[in-house]
């Protein structure tokens, strides 16, 4: 993996006020501390709630040695501690903000910090209405306050498991005027519930179950949205997903709230949370303790986004989280990874020297991400090195020759477009703009939002990842030109992986279907492993195949030009390229990735749609297609064919597996398909069953299984259908019918007497009509009485 960017060093520490405390106080890697940044980037503050010694304590550090009183405070246990630290926007300046010290008894400091005078306390305000009140967690969504506070029981020896659920979710808006501070009314969100931490985006706020929380409690999670009162139950998961209004107080029982999807709740698997964090998107990021990144969305709904590569985590093992635009940073034992919320891509992984390190806001600087370690304050930037942009002259003349043909192909004129005309007409602005924007990343050393128009800017920052992976891929190329014949291997396969997720994230047309199939056939083993990188394919915990691509993905792979449409020189569909893929070298993967592929396309189009897979050629037909076209046949084709066709679980396709397991007498696994599949429809059942009675009549075969095979009888058949089919399958024979054969492979009552016998006792459909009107309370029925 390429590096994503540089990392140099913005700070030594030595432009902050006590610098050389802040730098003993980060050196203490055994005692786990809090960092939180001011808005403008100008304080840090340090919480540390271990002790003794030294005692907990909160110490603010001011940047560029701004004089002013400073701001520490201290507490000795069992005295309150403090619970958070929560920078909320000041009305009275615009960007100007105010710092509120919450304690977990409900008392909270606000504080406002003024240039040479330094950290000043503007008012005291108690945040709880019940003495006995403790605060467990407190955030800050717009200009409010939001904590879980636990009401402890008024009896000192009252039953703890009675009293459950003794937490409350409150909200109460702050505010801060000319006249000072002011809290407003208390507003309760959820009652007699249990322990939760709250995390707010701009919208929402998330209620995540604390770690030692009740096992049927820990299995979903809630999403308050303050706006229209309505709350949110997810079991992100499951799928599960219920939202309720609260119109009074009275609704926000947490029992009652739960009351009626209580049964539902319970068959839910407990949540797997490490470390949660929200993202600068409002969503909720998870991190769970086998390493899997997750986004929960203020609707409810899941994704993935990337898998750390971790085997599994520590309760005590930190994770720092923090999103800068569309890239989220995470740092794991040392590890700096960068990844792409969008599509889950790794865009870039540093190893860092040190292991204790904190995010940092980057104030006018969204292509940096700022680090605090031990050693002083780093910037990852995001922007290529300057050299890497050298060897690209060339590049902005290949976009006004792409123009010259995209344009040339939609035009009805008859006069040919050149390049030349391209630049200095003016009907054209797309290739403009971009050539623009390239030149000014590729050439300039300033920042890019400098020296460019408002709305080049704009499209420079959509374009920065794209030109960013271009950029690292052309590099990648010329390493390949240059590089000894011993690296030329490593260097080819990150190369084809790079290919292919960028093919996979563009348009699939067909010259990128065409430059697929050639990667394909040059490079199979690289282009195998990139297949599987991109679909994120895995076994999970129960061996099943599972892949956790983004729906664009997979609507490439499903889709895309068919076998029809792209003629007959050899290029195949992207789905055939994998299934062969799959044939080479994991076959046994092959049938779950063909269902896998079906519950997706089910999904992503809608049922019989003629843009979708399905609306064609059926996928297990494409698959078995794949297979037919192998070079030389092998024994465990025929069992790889009926896989294909299993999987499928179409009626057509189970009756064709089931012949072909009849014709290889394997009559095991026949009974054993016809167990199966005869639950699926009445149809589907009584086609298996006359298709088995057929072989029952003609062999004795079947005779070991026949007390598995006459429970399949469909209700629907009699005795009389069940003898012609018989009869119609009664082998013929050359000689004059005996009473008494001396060959025992003859059918006889016999064998067929459970069968019959079952059917004559089961009652007919008439049978149960009239009885059901036998049984009536009155028989006859009364006379209906006269019309005089």
């Amino acid at each position: 993996m390429k590096r994503a960017g540089t990392l140099r060093q913005v700070s030594d520490l030595s432009d902050f006020s006590r610098g050389h405390c802040l730098r003993e106080l980060l050196c203490r890697g055994e005692q786990p501390c809090h960092v939180q940044p001011s808005p403008d980037g100008q304080h840090l503050l340090l919480l540390q709630k271990s002790g003794p010694p030294p005692l907990p304590r909160v110490v603010a550090f001011q940047r560029h040695s701004i004089a002013g009183a400073d701001l520490e405070r201290s507490w000795q246990p069992p005295q309150p501690a403090l619970v958070a630290l929560l920078f909320l926007q000041s009305p009275l300046v615009l960007g100007s903000w105010v710092l509120a010290m919450v304690w977990e008894h409900g008392r909270t400091e606000v504080w406002h910090f003024v240039v040479a005078v330094g950290w000043q306390l503007l008012q005291t305000l108690e945040l709880c209405q019940g003495a006995r009140a403790r605060i467990v967690s407190v955030c800050g969504q717009g200009g409010s306050l939001v904590w879980c506070e636990e009401r402890p029981p008024l009896g000192a020896h009252s039953d703890m498991s009675k009293c459950a659920f003794r937490f409350c979710v409150c909200a109460r808006a702050l505010e801060v005027g000319e006249q000072g501070v002011r809290l407003g009314t208390v507003r309760i969100v959820l009652h007699n519930s249990p322990e939760y931490q709250v995390l707010a985006s701009p919208q929402h706020v998330f209620l995540v179950p604390a770690a030692a929380g009740f096992a049927t409690t820990s299995k979903f999670l809630l999403i308050w949205h303050p706006e229209t009162a309505k709350l949110t139950i997810t079991a992100p998961s499951a799928g599960f997903i219920y939202s309720k209004v609260l119109h009074s107080s009275s609704e926000s029982d947490f029992r009652k709230l739960l009351l009626g999807s209580v049964g539902l709740l319970s068959d839910f698997t407990p949540l797997d949370i490490h470390t949660s964090a929200v993202s600068n998107s409002g969503g909720l990021l998870l991190v769970s303790t086998k390493g899997a990144v997750n986004m929960v969305e203020p609707d409810g709904t899941q994704r993935h986004v990337f898998d750390l590569e971790v085997g599994s985590l520590a309760q005590g093992s930190p994770v720092r989280l923090k999103t800068f635009g569309s890239i989220l940073a995470c740092v794991l034992a040392g590890v700096l990874y960068l990844v792409d919320q969008n599509s889950g891509r790794l865009i870039g992984k540093e190893v860092l020297s040190v292991k204790e390190v904190h995010f940092l806001e980057s104030p006018g600087e969204e292509d940096s991400i700022q680090l605090l370690t031990q050693a002083g304050i780093y910037s990852f930037s995001l922007s290529k090195p300057e050299d890497s942009s050298r060897p690209e002259p060339c590049l902005v003349e290949m976009v006004f020759e792409e123009a010259c043909r995209y344009y040339q192909r939609r035009s009805l004129s008859s006069s040919k477009l050149t390049v030349e005309k391209l630049k200095k007409g003016g009907a054209f602005q797309a290739p403009v703009v971009l050539a623009a924007i390239l030149q000014h990343s590729l050439h300039q050393k300033q920042k890019p939002a400098r020296g460019l128009q408002d709305t080049y800017a704009k499209l420079l920052s959509t374009m920065s990842l794209e030109l960013q992976s271009y950029m690292s891929l052309e590099l990648l190329k010329s390493s390949v030109v240059c590089a000894p014949e011993s690296e030329v291997e490593s260097y080819c396969k990150e190369l084809v992986e790079q290919e292919v997720s960028r093919i996979l994230h563009s348009d699939m047309d067909k010259d990128n279907l065409a430059y697929l199939n050639s990667v394909f056939a040059s490079f199979p083993k690289a282009a195998w492993k990139a297949t599987r990188s991109c679909l994120q394919l895995q076994h999970n915990g129960d061996g099943l195949l599972v892949a956790r691509a983004t729906p664009e993905v997979w609507k490439k792979v499903l889709g895309g030009p068919q076998l029809d449409e792209v003629g007959q020189n050899g290029m195949v569909p992207l789905f055939e390229l994998i299934c062969a893929s799959f044939l080479r070298f994991k076959p046994k993967w092959l049938p779950s990735f063909v269902e896998l592929t079906q519950q997706y396309a089910s999904m992503s189009w809608a049922y019989s749609s003629k843009e979708g897979p399905e609306g064609r050629v059926p996928l297990y037909k494409r698959a078995l297609g794949v297979l037919a076209r192998k070079n030389k046949h092998s024994e465990g084709d025929d069992e790889m064919e009926l896989e294909l066709l299993l999987c499928s679980k179409r009626p057509k396709a189970v009756l064709q597996a089931l012949h072909l397991l009849i014709r290889l007498k394997r009559w095991q696994r026949v009974v054993e398909v016809a167990e199966k599949f005869s639950k699926l429809s009445p149809l589907l059942n009584k086609e298996i069953f006359i298709t088995l009675l057929a072989e029952f009549a003609e062999h004795r075969e079947l005779d070991p299984y026949l007390d598995r095979l006459w429970p399949l009888c469909p209700a629907e058949l009699t005795a009389s259908d069940i003898l012609t089919v018989v009869l119609q399958h009664l082998p013929h024979s050359e000689e004059d019918p005996v009473p008494f054969s001396s060959e025992g492979n003859q059918l006889t009552v016999g064998l067929l007497k459970p069968l019959l016998q079952r059917v004559v006792q089961r009652p007919s459909v008439q049978d149960e009509m009239y009885l059901g009107a036998l049984q009536s309370p009155t028989f006859p029925p009364p006379t209906p009485p006269r019309e005089h």
